[in-house]
């Protein structure tokens, strides 16, 4: 990877192997521009909710990870499903985790996004509102005009990947994501 590549973290909302989010995070790894490296953070199901009593060194090595990751990145997309009308707990965790100590933690003015994908008709617009609501929150600069909800119901017996538009609609997204770490906050 040269300098001049950015780096974008993407954490996945839906622990299952199958989920559809987590291909929707694959296809953005697969299809991101040249000059950017999209790399999804694995271990979520291994972080602790957090609990200012545990944010305390030795740090649980799985938070160490998931801070250094987000640490390491220029930008950082979350991927969603949406659960009873919001965000899933694994979301909402790991920013809480990134987001600390407060006012210097990880997410700290790095560019953020949600995007995701719900079996409701809104395609998990309320998740990814709540998702772009918390990050700004925790410090990080949301990117309003990186939205993709795709609703799981259209997509038939298809997989994300085989469907043209969302592949080109998460290019897209990744695309400026990646060009909105350029830009001064």
């Amino acid at each position: 990877m040269s300098e001049n590549t950015t780096r974008i973290a993407v954490l996945v909302g839906s622990l299952r192997a199958g989920s559809i989010n987590r291909e929707l995070a694959e296809v953005a790894a697969a299809t991101a521009p040249e000059s950017v490296h999209v790399e999804i953070v694995e271990g979520l199901a291994a972080v602790p909710f957090y609990n200012e009593d545990l944010d305390v060194e030795p740090l649980d090595p799985a938070v160490a990870d998931l801070r250094a990751a987000i640490d390491a990145a220029d930008a950082v997309l979350i991927v969603t499903p949406e659960y009873n009308g919001t965000m899933p707990a694994v979301v909402k965790n790991a920013i809480d985790w990134t987001s600390r100590p407060y006012g210097a933690g990880a997410l700290k003015d790095k560019p953020v996004a949600a995007i995701g994908a719900s079996l409701g008709r809104y395609a998990g617009k309320w998740s990814q509102d709540d998702a772009r609501k918390s990050l700004g929150v925790a410090g990080g600069r949301v990117v309003e005009s990186v939205e993709v909800g795709i609703a799981t119901s259209e997509l038939g017996e298809r997989t994300v990947s085989q469907v043209p538009e969302i592949v080109e609609q998460v290019r897209g997204a990744v695309a400026d994501l990646a060009d909105a770490v350029g830009v001064a906050a």
